[in-house]
Parts: C-alpha cells; sequence; structure tokens
C-alpha cells in the first residue's frame, strides 16, 4: 500500500447504483471537486448547465472552466479550512463557453474524501423570468384598460377635430391652411397611438401549427431588404424541431420588432464594424408554466434566439425592458418590447433577455403542436 495513492472515491465509476441514479435524478447540477482542482465528477444536470458532457468535464479542472480568480474557489477554500457548509449568492460563472448569472453556490466537505468538496449550484435566472412575465403582463393589462378608454374617449372627438380641420384647410387663405394641415397631423398620430395601444387588448388570438423556420425566414428577408440591409445575417436552425402553436402574423410582428431593435443597436455610436444578426431555434425541455387557474402545466421546449454583437444593454435598463412608455429612443413610443412580451404571453411563452457587452440575446420559449391538440 504504501508508495501508491489512492484513487479517488468520486470518480464516476465509483459512483454507482442507487448513489448515481438518484444523482441523476437530481435537477440541479452536483460537481465533485479533488484537492488539485481537478473534477472528479458531474452529475447529469451539469451537462446542459456547463454546456460541456461529463467525459469531457472529468478530465479537467475547475480551473479551465471558470477563471482561477473567481469567487468560487474561495469558497472552496472556506469549506475546507472550516469543514462545513458555505454558501455564495448572486454569482456570476463565465468563462470560454459558459455564461450564467444569479447563481447561487453551495460548497460543502466530502467526509469520505478529505479535501474534496461537493458543489451544487442553484440557478433562479428561469424563476427570475417568469417573475418578470408576471410583472410584464399586469403592465399588459393596465395598458389595455387604457387604451379601451381612450378608444372610447379620444377616437370619436379626433375624428371630429380632423373633419373640422380638413374643412377649415379648404375654406382658409395659404397662411392659415398650413395650420389646418398641422391640426391633422398630429390627430393622426394620436389616433395611431392609440391603435397601437389598442393591440394591448385581451381577445382571443386564433391559432394554429406554424412553422417557426419560415416565419424566421420571412423576417430576415424583410429585414434585409430594408433597415438590416447592410448587417450580415447568421442562421442556425434545428430542422427537426415541431412546428409552434401559434399566430403567425403575431409571431412575425414580435420577431420584425425584435431584429428593428437587434440593428438600431448595431447601428449606433457604440456599434461594431462587423455587425451580426444570429437567427438560431434549438430543442431546450426544461421550462413548464401552468395555465390560467393551474389547471395543467404546459411545457415551452422550443427556444428562439435573436442575437447580436453590439454594446449590450445598459444594466440599469435590463430589468425594466418590457414595462410600456420605457424607451431610450429619440422618437420611440416604448411599447415594442411591452408588445412582444405580451404577445409571447398570450402565446403561452416567456420571453427573456441575457445582455452583455458585445452581446446581447432575446430568447422566446414557446410551446409546440402537443399530439392531443385539436387541429383546425
Amino acid at each position: 500500500m504504501t508508495g501508491q495513492a489512492p484513487a479517488p472515491l468520486c470518480t464516476p465509476a465509483t459512483i454507482t447504483g442507487p448513489g448515481r441514479i438518484v444523482l441523476d435524478a437530481l435537477p440541479l447540477p452536483v460537481m465533485v471537486v479533488g484537492r488539485d482542482m481537478a473534477i472528479h465528477y458531474v452529475n447529469a444536470s451539469a451537462e446542459p448547465f456547463l454546456g460541456m458532457s461529463r467525459t469531457h468535464l472529468v478530465q479537467m479542472r475547475l480551473t479551465d472552466i471558470i477563471p482561477a480568480d473567481h469567487p468560487v474557489f474561495l469558497l472552496i477554500e472556506q469549506v475546507r479550512d472550516h469543514g462545513q457548509t458555505v454558501v455564495e449568492h448572486e454569482v456570476t460563472l463565465e468563462g470560454p463557453r459558459l455564461h450564467r448569472e444569479g447563481v447561487t453556490v453551495h460548497g460543502a466537505p466530502m467526509m469520505e474524501e478529505p479535501g474534496s468538496v461537493v458543489l451544487t449550484f442553484h440557478d433562479s435566472s428561469a424563476a427570475r423570468v417568469l417573475d418578470r412575465q408576471l410583472t410584464f403582463r399586469s403592465a399588459a393589462r393596465s395598458v389595455a384598460g387604457m387604451a379601451a378608454i381612450l378608444a372610447h374617449e379620444v377616437k370619436n372627438p379626433l375624428s371630429g377635430i380632423r373633419g373640422a380641420a380638413q374643412l377649415l384647410e379648404s375654406s382658409v387663405g395659404e397662411a392659415d391652411r398650413e395650420l389646418a394641415v398641422l391640426i391633422q397631423d398630429e390627430v393622426n398620430r394620436i389616433r395611431d397611438l392609440v391603435d397601437r395601444m389598442d393591440m394591448f387588448s385581451d381577445k382571443p388570438i386564433e391559432r394554429r401549427p406554424v412553422n417557426i423556420h419560415r416565419v424566421l425566414e420571412h423576417v430576415r428577408r424583410l429585414a434585409q431588404q430594408g433597415f438590416a440591409a447592410d448587417i450580415r445575417f447568421e442562421e442556425v436552425y434545428d430542422p427537426s424541431l415541431p412546428p409552434v402553436w401559434g399566430n403567425r402574423d403575431q409571431l412575425v410582428q414580435v420577431l420584425l420588432n425584435l431584429v428593428k431593435n437587434a440593428a438600431e443597436a448595431l447601428h449606433g455610436p457604440d456599434a461594431t464594424p462587423d455587425a451580426q444578426i444570429t437567427l438560431s431555434t434549438s430543442y431546450r425541455p426544461g421550462i413548464w408554466v401552468s395555465t390560467v387557474g393551474g389547471k395543467r402545466r404546459v411545457q415551452l421546449p422550443l427556444l428562439v434566439s435573436v442575437r447580436d454583437n453590439g454594446p449590450g444593454i445598459p444594466e440599469n435598463i435590463r430589468p425594466h425592458l418590457f414595462e410600456p412608455f420605457l424607451t431610450t429612443k429619440a422618437s420611440g413610443s416604448g411599447l415594442g418590447l411591452a408588445l412582444a412580451g405580451k404577445i409571447v404571453g398570450d402565446h403561452g411563452g416567456v420571453i427573456e433577455v441575457e445582455s452583455r457587452p458585445g452581446q446581447t440575446d432575446v430568447l422566446l420559449h414557446l410551446p409546440v403542436v402537443a399530439e392531443d391538440r385539436d387541429m383546425p
């Protein structure tokens, strides 16, 4: 026995039977790190969380995934020094293939192997996204009520004002005619704003199976023929995806709005010369939402991403992106993203934004056509 170091107790080969089954069934990523920071074990949930297979992970050190000065290493040292569980909240894990914000990391000593530490990662981003969705929907309902009031109390008087201005235009002199035209233009502007707000109403939408790739291709063509003619597009699609259960016209409206926002960010003063928008789709199970009344839960496995390599969204703006009337544009109304959030919510989906300098991703989690769905 002397002169030969014992084999690690936590290698994947030694965790077998019920123990391995239980660890792989856990929804939380679990990792065992040895004294030399070598990764001895990861469970099944750690693979999608870290973006690598366990076969590769167990051949790496933790320093290959995150920088050596990361707070997680201080947590590991504290666990080893005190022999008790240590928790670090709101941790950002960022590396060549990894970017996770707001992660809670638990570190605990592994008594069977002195110096080894068990790490569990709690990613609360999905919960925060769902919480924000409730806020967006509440805000959208407030706008819907305002739109109904405006439609009833404002649009009718506006029609009278516009008609009177048209009569004045034909009967006044040249000097006053310009004022009559100005009145009509302002009336038209207010009417268009009220019409846009009317889109927030809770009218039921007609839904049917929609090929999301045809929608994205249509949006790309529209963008490249107009506001994004000078921007390079990249398409990364999963052709095996099932249809979305949704409304084609409204999905076009949402995605065209998101692509336009990306193009405007790339045209800004801080934009990079190699401007690019990436449209991608993938199948990513894991997000479930309850329907109204909580009678059943619906899975949102279809992920649509609109990515740009622009300067990113200021951190103080991100929590409020989908609030009505919030805009950073000189001529913006602040209703575009609020409407996008409302439409995605009407589809039973979830929209979220991930942004950092040099990259912004807008992610749509959408439902697919279920086998038991009543087809039109």
